[in-house]
């Protein structure tokens, strides 16, 4: 595409944007409301409207060429993302759950469930290939000298002599020989014993009319079959039921379509490098050639601020020091007497402060004493307040974000002349515009400086008065440090003589720090559960499917520790848990983290840090490790699989010495030190969470996602594309409709374990004569055990005690008695109306 299109785009995406924000702000001023539906039904339009901006956003970061542009296209941007992981927050306090269905809202917006598909912004990755393909190499490196990766040999083949090799030629020529002598022979044989029965039973010669009659009666019917054949696979083409044959190709125009995207992100790249070198070589010439009259200007202006200040006041005025802002408080568009007035007002404000502190201290101690008796009533108090006030927008942490990119666009690129910038190179005079004020700004603090003595100069000549030097601003400083310094304890650093690639060095070698399976989180395939509403508003519980297990891993993994704006603002997620039967994709899910953001991953699973670092300072020297090379090298994944072992109401005696609950103290602690700039989640997986002890592991993970076994449509998506991923070929001889439903309550990993042990090499082959059967995977299915009911019951049980599962079991309650309420008042009504009428007809 053009670059006309992808600026029709941004235009749009603005557009929707404007109105998107116009209807939040509208929406911050009504009254709160109390109905539960209505109040989602509002979050869920909003967050599948700030979806598709994002789509289009997304797509327009990653084509537009203008570096210019880009940037006010990336502040939006992730200012979209933040609104979405705040959208979706909301919606998890309102319904306490993780999973939400929007079946009814895209039905009526007339969108299709790929339209709330999140994309994940290609620029995570674009923008750290370098540096990523320089870790890859460093971390092949060290595992090769460490001999913790095994080289790949090639494999020695001894050289047969001569003779040797003449002697095998000569026996395979001779057998294709002998079976082809066999065959002619094979031949005669039937001919001359066809002829004998002949003879025998005295038949005349083949009658030539009745042979051509069979031949045509055959030809006819097989023809016919044919055409019957293609009439209904173009039926079923023009019905929508089977891809149209030019659908396994690639289009040329899709082909070129690629190679322009392809381009246009070389063309990007360079545009940025040029970008960059203007930068630098616009405010050095701003410097040489409008640097002097600036300086000049300034000065002029401040003198003439101390000559009107004298006028007025009788005396010159104090200069403002560089906390104050310097000259820039005296071009604040204000007089030297407001000046004046305003330096008096802020040595009172002072003053009045230290008096409001005395009295606040007093007030608290009072406040403690009336809360420690009347705690109980409060907290009564509290939920009666909120069932009267009703639901409000919380307040956004992006919004602002939005609404100055929205306005940076409005002012500059929404009615932009751009017909002289073809190739869509920088602009120079938007470059010019910013970089003259950080010119000013630079030569300002030169200018403070030089009018600071010349002031002096003038008190001394004509006031003849010494500068009072100002001590209370040192006292302050030293005030703020000592308490700034009681609040916030420094971290001992155990490792202050060691370098980065030291301690990343001796992670890998002791195997902590990992290389990830480059996996896509598009390829944990699965497909939308499209009665999640119906069963809602039935009070029956839907099992979530796998495409809202993917998308709870964009919001709540990728999107946060792919961008640093996003996961500063954003509802913070330390740790995610990710619970379920073995074989439904934890640990790809894991890899799928890593890849698309490019992160580090670590494990710290409870068998592999088995033996390493022995005794409390050990384990905390490697906690200290992991977290300080996590914290350096950010984005990173700390994976702890089976983390239900570090947590064990009871240890077996199997797994003793293997200390599994050697993380228990220390992680909840390593969490609270985590701040919103580190860019590091903590992703544990379990197959038992049953085995926890259920406070402290929900104290450590505070998000957890209860993945399921795959449904009937999943099994159905999940066979084709395993098959087809694995080398196989999907005809009409193989029933995947039957495939699907024989595998329920198998996991995708039973499924995978499947086909991989079907199409080997040797069956591959056999494929354009012996097409694939259903048949042929039962048989490798039913060596596995599958996911019984029981055991999905035991999974819902646990999640159901989970402080998230309590609090949407108790609002379901409170929703069933609030109906039987008002059931119960309108029974009354109509006992008492019907005995009314009984007195009246006596």
């Amino acid at each position: 595409m053009s670059h006309i299109t992808y600026n029709k785009m941004w235009a749009e995406a603005q557009e929707a944007l404007n109105g998107l924000l116009q209807r939040e702000i509208e929406d911050k001023s009504l009254k709160p409301q109390k109905d539960r539906i209505t109040v989602f039904q509002t979050l869920a339009t909003f967050y599948i409207k700030y979806v598709q901006i994002f789509c289009n956003f997304e797509t327009v970061y990653d084509q537009i060429v203008h570096p210019q542009k880009r940037l006010v296209i990336r502040q939006v941007l992730e200012g979209v993302m933040g609104r979405i992981l705040e959208l979706k927050n909301e919606m998890v306090e309102l319904e306490n759950s993780e999973f939400h269905y929007f079946d009814d809202i895209l039905q009526d917006l007339k969108l299709s469930p790929e339209h709330i598909e999140i994309p994940i912004p290609r620029y995570f990755i674009k923008e750290k290939l370098k540096v990523l393909r320089e870790r890859e190499k460093i971390l092949a490196q060290i595992l090769i000298n460490s001999g913790l990766q095994d080289i790949k040999l090639k494999k020695y083949i001894k050289p047969l002599p001569l003779e040797e090799v003449i002697r095998v030629i000569q026996i395979s020529e001779r057998a294709r020989q002998g079976r082809l002598r066999a065959t002619f022979m094979k031949q005669i044989y039937l001919e001359e014993k066809r002829e004998r029965q002949a003879r025998l039973q005295g038949v005349k010669g083949p009658n030539l009319d009745a042979a051509a009659l069979r031949i045509q009666k055959v030809w006819r019917g097989f023809t016919q079959w044919k055409k019957t054949v293609k009439m209904r696979e173009e039926e079923m083409i023009f019905l929508g039921m089977n891809p149209p044959p030019q659908f396994q190709r690639i289009s040329a125009s899709v082909a070129r379509a690629q190679n322009v995207e392809t381009k246009r992100c070389e063309v990007q790249g360079r545009h940025e490098t040029e970008y960059e070198k203007a930068l630098v070589s616009i405010k050095t010439h701003l410097r040489e050639i409008e640097g002097p009259d600036i300086k000049e200007s300034l000065q002029d202006q401040i003198r003439q601020w101390f000559i009107e200040c004298r006028h007025i006041t009788g005396k010159f005025p104090d200069y403002p020091n560089e906390e104050e802002g310097g000259s820039t408080a005296i071009f604040s568009q204000k007089t030297p007497d407001q000046v004046a007035a305003e330096l008096a007002a802020k040595e009172e404000e002072a003053a009045v402060k230290k008096k409001t502190k005395e009295k606040g201290k007093k007030e608290k101690e009072k406040k403690k004493k009336k809360k420690k008796k009347g705690k109980g009533k409060e907290k009564k108090g509290k939920t009666d307040t909120e069932e009267e006030e009703g639901w409000k927008m919380a307040p956004s942490n992006f919004l602002p974000i939005m609404e100055e990119g929205n306005n940076r666009y409005k002012d500059v690129w929404q009615n932009r002349d751009e017909r002289w910038n073809f190739p869509q190179e920088y602009d120079p005079e938007l470059i010019k515009e910013e970089k003259r004020k950080e010119v000013e700004e630079e030569i300002r603090v030169q200018v403070d400086e030089l009018m600071r003595q010349e002031l002096k100069n003038l008190k001394l000549a004509v006031d003849r008065e010494k500068e009072k030097k100002r001590k209370k601003g040192g006292k302050k400083k030293k005030k703020k440090g000592k308490k700034s310094g009681k609040k916030k304890k420094k971290e001992k650093d155990l490792t202050p003589d060691r370098t980065i690639d030291s301690l990343y060095e001796e992670l890998v070698e002791e195997g902590l720090l990992i290389k990830s399976k480059t996996v896509k989180l598009s390829d944990y395939v699965g497909e939308y559960s499209y009665l999640g509403t119906t069963l809602r508003q039935v009070d029956i519980e839907p099992m979530p499917s796998l495409t809202d297990v993917r998308q709870l891993i964009a919001l709540y993994g990728i999107l946060p520790l792919g961008s640093q704006a996003v996961h500063e603002k954003a509802p913070l997620v330390k740790a995610l848990l990710l619970a379920g039967p073995t074989g439904v994709g934890k640990k790809m899910l894991v890899h799928a983290l890593c890849t698309e953001t490019g992160a580090n991953l670590f494990n710290l699973s409870a068998s592999n840090i088995a033996g390493k670092y022995p005794g409390k300072s050990g384990l905390q020297m490697m906690l200290h490790m992991v977290f300080k090379v996590a914290k350096q090298l950010q984005p990173s994944v700390i994976w702890i699989g089976d983390a239900e072992k570090t947590f064990y109401k009871k240890v077996p005696k199997s797994e003793k010495e293997m200390e599994p609950k050697r993380l228990k103290k220390n992680l909840p602690k390593i969490l609270k030190s985590l701040k919103a700039e580190d860019r590091v989640l903590v992703v544990g997986t379990t197959h038992r969470p049953f085995d926890a002890d259920l406070r402290p592991f929900c104290k450590v993970y505070k998000k957890i996602l209860l993945i399921p076994r795959p449904d009937y449509a999943s099994r159905f998506v999940l066979w084709k594309h395993i098959i087809l991923q694995n080398g196989g070929a999907v005809t009409k001889s193989l029933n995947i409709s039957c495939l699907a439903k024989v595998s329920d309550g198998f996991t995708q990993g039973h499924i995978v374990y499947a086909v991989q042990t079907v199409l080997s090499e040797r069956r591959l082959r056999q494929m354009t004569n012996k097409p694939l059967t259903a048949a042929e995977f039962l048989s490798s299915l039913a060596r596995q055990d599958p996911v019984y009911k029981e055991e999905e019951e035991t999974y819902k049980v646990w999640y159901a005690k989970t402080p998230l599962g309590k609090a949407r079991a108790r609002a379901l309650m409170e929703g069933e008695e609030v109906g039987k309420g008002k059931g119960k008042g309108k029974d009354k009504g109509k006992k008492k109306g019907g005995k009314k009428g009984k007195k009246k007809k006596k």
